[in-house]
């Protein structure tokens, strides 16, 4: 019904721009704001975080690549599993931190390309249970108290398996094992491996979404990847896939930078990390701030997308004060902004406002987030829609604007200029609601010159 409603309202919204002297205007982008049924709460969210945990936290190094890149043995590597404790894990205060983050779901590492599996898997004797001193499953603990706060839960699964006898390649530039068209039968069985564990994750926890990783290593057609997500969808026809698994996935998922024209995928989220390292590295100290992280939440949502936040805990299970710092303060921000972030929809093109944007679902409220102090008035260009007030978000008072250059001889609408008091402002960024008469029309001409018929 909701998909409906907005298809009428931008049809209507159409129809208003197309009419006899009307402006060179278009509607809302509509191929930008409808949602498919199973995608609705990740379109949603707009928040997530990532978790990447494993053995590679007792040392510090890059997991998985360290000893594929040949920075490390693979022996001192696997090593360090004799020394992952998890010794001050407290699973319900990872979820608390998370939900008070103001993220909808989160994405755990299950089974990095290491091949260590967080949880006690029969497949496999490398798992978290076997071989460290913790002795213990981590993951069910974990997303029990996930679903127990309401949030989503997404499993992000290797397809490769460094480790694994059976997988083909294990370090950059070394001799692969075997080449796949000359012994395929050993090839299939890692894929029955790989089915194994699969299996057991979905009847364990049967997630929200998988985070697949490693599929460009193989082909679509060896990973058999039309067959594994099939398979994943018959046992729940809701599950949502990430893109990297060949071409069979719903979401793009760039990775580091922020996209900087807006992506073709209809759904993307962008994976981030806090410092420069996905998991706990003790000499990366380069963490981004607060009001860093906050500017690329507000980019990813003015670009329709999607912010996947890294964090990574010690070998104990603690996570380290910076990154509790910013989890904190999006938390703070989403709360007081929430109409802003949740439901909201790609923006209007940046040459209408100097600042990111989005919209509401209906298209008739434009959110304007402040990155900045503004040192004067705020001003839109080419909106045609009247508007009915300006306000606050998260603080309620209503702002004074006016129209300048609105001309009886010409429909090109004017330019609005808002007063934003400093009282007003957010102490990071400060989101501004205009809310119009109808779905938003935007002027997208070049501006007109009076002739005699004006």
């Amino acid at each position: 019904m909701r998909k409906l409603s907005l298809i009428i309202l931008l049809a209507a919204a159409f129809a208003r721009c197309s009419g006899s002297g009307a402006p060179q205007c278009t509607p809302y982008d509509a191929k930008k704001t409808l949602t498919d049924e199973k995608m609705e709460w990740f379109d949603d969210a707009k928040l997530g975080i990532f978790i990447h945990w494993g053995i590679y936290a007792v040392d510090g190094v890059g997991e998985s690549w360290s000893f594929f890149n040949k920075h490390i043995s693979h022996k001192d590597y696997m090593a360090q599993a004799e020394r992952f404790t998890a010794s001050r894990y407290e699973p319900e205060e990872w979820a608390d931190l998370i939900a008070r983050s103001g993220a909808k779901y989160t994405v755990i590492t299950s089974k990095h390309h290491d091949g260590v599996a967080l949880w006690d898997t029969r497949a496999d004797k490398k798992s978290i249970p076997e071989l460290s001193p913790a002795c213990r499953d981590v993951l069910t603990p974990f997303v029990d108290a996930v679903k127990a706060k309401g949030l989503k839960l997404g499993l992000y699964y290797s397809l490769i398996d460094w480790s694994h006898p059976d997988y083909p390649n294990y370090e950059r530039d070394g001799v692969p094992r075997y080449e796949i068209p000359e012994d395929p039968a050993r090839w299939q069985k890692f894929l029955d491996f790989d089915n194994a564990q699969l299996n057991e994750l979905i009847e364990a926890y049967n997630p929200d979404l998988w985070w697949f990783d490693g599929d460009w290593e193989q082909s679509a057609e060896t990973w058999k990847a039309g067959e594994l997500t099939a398979k994943l969808r018959k046992r729940n026809p809701k599950v949502i896939i990430n893109s990297r698994i060949q071409g069979y996935g719903d979401y793009g998922t760039p990775e580091i930078g922020v996209p900087v024209v807006r992506p073709a995928d209809r759904y993307w989220e962008l994976c981030y990390t806090i410092n420069d390292s996905w998991g706990f590295q003790h000499r990366d100290v380069n963490f981004k701030s607060p009001m860093m992280v906050l500017k690329t939440l507000v980019d990813c949502i003015s670009n329709g997308g999607n912010l996947l936040l890294d964090i990574g805990p010690r070998e104990d299970g603690t996570i380290p004060a910076e990154e509790v710092e910013v989890l904190e303060e999006l938390g703070r921000w989403t709360g007081k902004h929430a109409e802003a972030v949740y439901g909201t929809r790609a923006g209007i093109p940046g040459e209408h406002v100097k600042a990111y944007t989005s919209v509401n679902s209906t298209a008739d409220i434009l959110y304007i987030y402040l990155t900045y102090k503004p040192v004067g008035p705020i001003e839109i260009k080419g909106l045609v829609d009247n508007i009915k007030r300006i306000r606050v978000v998260g603080d309620g008072r209503e702002l004074k604007w006016k129209v300048y250059n609105k001309l009886s001889w010409t429909d090109v609408p004017g330019l609005v200029e808002i007063d934003v008091p400093e009282s007003a402002l957010d102490s990071a960024i400060t989101v501004l609601a205009v809310e119009t008469d109808g779905p938003i029309r935007l002027y997208r001409g070049s501006g007109q010159v009076m002739t005699m018929g004006n």
